[in-house]
C-alpha cells in the first residue's frame, strides 16, 4: 500500500501535513513522493496500519506485526562508511564493516529512485532525555507501523511549534521493500544497515525488524556521546526510594528489561542510557521487551503492556477468532517483542533522568551453568568483565541462531552497537565509577545445576532477591569468599535464596565435570581478551581469571561451601 497507484484516500490523509516540519524531505533528495504523513499521533497511525493491512489488532488494542524473514537483527549486514572525519574513531572489524562513500552514494541513489511515487511516514523525535546531549533525529519509514514504533521508542517534541521548526541532526530511512544488489552495492547481502556519519544518515533495507531502527539511533549516540565525555551504555536503569540509582548492563535476553522493571523502584529506562557529569539519562522514551514466555506473576508490569492500545507486538502468535495472544508460542521466533511507551510502566520516572549510580550490575546469562549467581567485583575486575561482555546469545535475537544458547563475548555488553574501541568506553566507565564510588556486581541470570539442557535457568525470584540484597546494602555486610578462578568476591549466603543456588558446584551431580567446565570457561575468557590486551592498561588485563594453581578446584569449591 506504500505505492498508492489508485490514489485511494486513506484514514489519516487529511491530517498528513498538520505537523509537517518547515524543513521537508527535499534536502535528502527524496522527490516525486506520493503522500508524506508527518508526525501522526498513535491513534491515526493505527488507523493507517489497519487500513493498509500491515498488522492486526489484538485483544485489548495492541498491534500485531509480522516482520517477515527477519525476526531479529541482521548484525552481519551493518556497514559504516569510511570517511575522513570519523575513520580514526571507528573500531573497524566484524561489528563495523567499512563501506566506501561512493558505494553508499550509489546505494542511496537507487533507494531514492525506489521511493518515488510512494507514501512515506515521518516521525521527528529526539535521542537523549538530557537537553544538553539531545540529538534531533528524523525517522522516515515505508511502513506505517514502523512510524508507530518510532513514536513509541523516541522522545517526542512537546508542541506544534516545536514540530514546525524541527531540524534533524541525523536521519534514519527504513525501507523494507528495497533490496541491495551485493555485486554492485558492495554489501554482504541484499539486507543492509548502512551508516554515514558525514552525511548524518542511516539507510536500512530488506528487513522489517523494527529493532534495526532503534539500534541505529543508539549506534549514532554511541559514536557522538563519548566524543563529548559522556559514557553511552547498553543498559537499563532504575532508582530506589532512597534516591540511589542502579545500572543493569547486558545483552538481549539477560534480563535488563525484566529486572529493571521493579515495582519498588522508579524506572528510568530499559535499554540505552548516557552517563554525563550531571548523572544518567535515558536515550529513549519507550521499552522494547522480549515477551516469549512472559509470566504475569513474575513480570506483571510488562505483561500488562501486552494488552494495551499503543503497544506493538512483533511476531507474537494469536488466535485469529478471539484475537487473544499466546506469549508462550515460539512458532514464528523466540525473539517475540513488545514496543510500548515508557509511561505505560506505572513507576516510570517522568524526566527519564537520574543521579550518578551507586550500583552497577553486569548481567550475564551463563549457559555453562558454572558462574555464581552474584559476585562483587573490584574496579579492575569490573572493567575486565565490561570489556569482555560474556553471555550467551539466546535463540532468535539475531539472524542465524539455533535453539541452543551460544556462548559469546560482546564487548561492553553491546558490541554490535559500539563504534569506538571498547577501551574508550571502559576508560570513561573507570573514571565515572571511581569519581562517584559505584560498586559493581556480576549477576548470572543463566543456568544452575548443569549447563543448558541439563540444569535449569535460575528463577527470576532468586535473582530479584539477590539484586534487592545488593541494592539495599544488605550484601555490603555479608561474608564473602574469593572465587578461586575469577578472583571476585562471592557472598556465602543471601536471605531467601537457597545455598544450592549460591554455590553452583553443589547442584552439579559431578563436581569434577563442574570444575572442568569452569576451567574451560576461564580459558575462553583469556583467549577472548587477547585482542583487547594491547590497548588496555595492564591492571585491567591482569584482572581476569587464573588457571594456574587451581588443579584442585573441586576441593577448593567444596571448602568454600562447607
Amino acid at each position: 500500500m506504500s505505492h498508492n497507484l489508485l490514489n485511494i484516500k486513506t484514514p489519516a490523509e487529511d491530517q498528513a501535513g498538520v505537523l509537517k516540519a518547515d524543513l521537508g524531505l527535499g534536502n535528502l533528495g527524496l522527490s516525486n513522493l506520493s503522500k508524506v504523513y508527518w508526525n501522526l499521533p498513535t491513534e491515526a497511525i493505527v488507523e493507517e496500519v489497519v487500513f493498509r493491512k500491515e498488522a492486526k489488532l489484538s485483544h485489548g488494542g495492541p498491534l500485531i506485526a509480522d516482520t517477515g524473514k527477519h525476526t531479529g537483527r541482521a548484525a552481519a549486514d551493518k556497514v559504516v562508511v569510511r570517511e575522513a572525519e570519523s575513520e580514526g574513531h571507528v573500531w573497524w572489524g566484524p561489528y563495523n564493516r567499512p563501506m566506501s562513500p561512493d558505494a553508499f552514494d550509489a546505494l542511496f541513489a537507487r533507494l531514492q529512485g525506489y521511493l518515488q511515487g510512494r507514501d512515506l511516514f515521518v516521525q521527528d523525535c529526539y535521542g537523549g532525555a538530557d537537553p544538553e546531549y539531545r540529538l534531533p533525529v528524523r525517522i522516515v519509514t515505508e511502513l506505517a507501523w514502523h512510524s508507530a514504533f518510532a513514536r513509541n521508542m523516541f522522545i517526542k517534541p512537546s508542541s506544534t511549534e516545536e514540530y514546525k521548526r524541527f531540524v534533524p541532526e541525523f536521519t534514519v530511512i527504513s525501507v523494507p521493500g528495497f533490496q541491495a544488489f551485493p555485486p554492485i552495492d558492495q554489501t554482504p547481502n541484499p539486507t543492509f544497515i548502512a551508516l554515514s556519519f558525514a552525511r548524518k544518515l542511516c539507510i536500512i533495507g530488506n528487513t522489517a525488524y523494527a529493532g534495526e531502527i532503534k539500534k541505529s539511533v543508539f549506534t549514532v549516540m554511541n559514536y557522538l556521546l563519548p566524543l563529548q565525555g559522556v559514557l553511552s551504555m547498553h543498559c537499563s536503569a532504575n532508582v530506589g526510594q532512597d534516591g540511589h540509582s542502579a545500572l543493569f548492563f547486558g545483552l538481549s535476553g539477560t534480563g535488563k528489561t525484566t529486572l529493571s522493571a521493579d515495582p519498588r523502584r522508579g524506572l528510568i529506562g530499559d535499554d540505552e542510557h548516557g552517563w554525563s557529569e550531571q548523572g544518567i539519562f535515558n536515550v529513549e522514551d519507550g521499552c522494547y521487551a522480549k515477551v516469549i514466555g512472559l509470566n504475569p506473576q513474575a513480570e506483571p508490569q510488562i505483561h500488562a503492556c501486552t494488552r494495551r492500545f499503543g503497544t506493538i507486538l512483533e511476531n507474537v502468535i494469536y488466535d485469529p477468532a478471539s484475537r487473544r495472544i499466546d506469549l508462550d508460542s515460539d512458532a514464528r521466533t523466540e525473539n517475540t517483542r513488545a514496543s510500548y511507551p515508557l509511561d505505560f510502566i506505572d513507576n516510570a520516572v517522568t524526566s527519564k533522568m537520574g543521579p550518578h549510580p551507586r550500583n552497577i550490575i553486569l548481567l550475564t546469562c551463563d549457559a555453562s551453568g558454572v558462574m555464581p549467581p552474584i559476585a562483587r567485583l573490584s574496579p579492575e575486575q569490573a572493567l575486565y568483565h565490561f570489556i569482555s561482555g560474556y553471555t550467551s546469545k539466546l535463540a532468535g535475537t539475531e539472524a542465524g541462531l539455533g535453539k541452543e544458547p551460544e556462548i559469546t563475548f560482546s564487548a561492553c555488553f553491546g558490541g554490535p552497537f559500539m563504534v569506538h574501541h571498547p577501551a574508550v568506553y571502559a576508560e570513561l566507565l573507570r573514571r565515572k565509577m571511581l569519581r562517584h564510588g559505584a560498586t559493581c556486581w556480576l549477576v548470572n541470570t543463566g543456568w544452575v545445576g548443569g549447563p543448558y539442557g541439563v540444569g535449569k535457568r535460575i528463577s527470576i525470584q532468586h535473582t530479584r532477591r539477590l539484586l534487592n540484597a545488593a541494592l539495599d546494602g544488605h550484601l555490603d555486610r555479608a561474608e564473602f569468599y574469593r572465587d578461586p578462578v575469577f578472583g571476585f568476591e562471592v557472598p556465602r549466603h543471601c536471605p531467601e535464596v537457597p545455598d544450592s543456588v549460591m554455590y553452583p558446584a553443589e547442584s552439579w551431580p559431578d563436581k569434577a565435570q563442574y570444575a572442568q567446565r569452569y576451567r574451560s570457561l576461564a580459558a575462553r575468557f583469556l583467549e577472548n581478551f587477547k585482542k583487547f590486551a594491547p590497548d588496555v592498561p595492564p591492571d585491567i588485563a591482569a584482572a581476569g581469571p587464573l588457571l594456574e594453581g587451581v588443579e584442585h578446584l573441586p576441593e577448593l569449591l567444596a571448602s568454600h561451601s562447607a
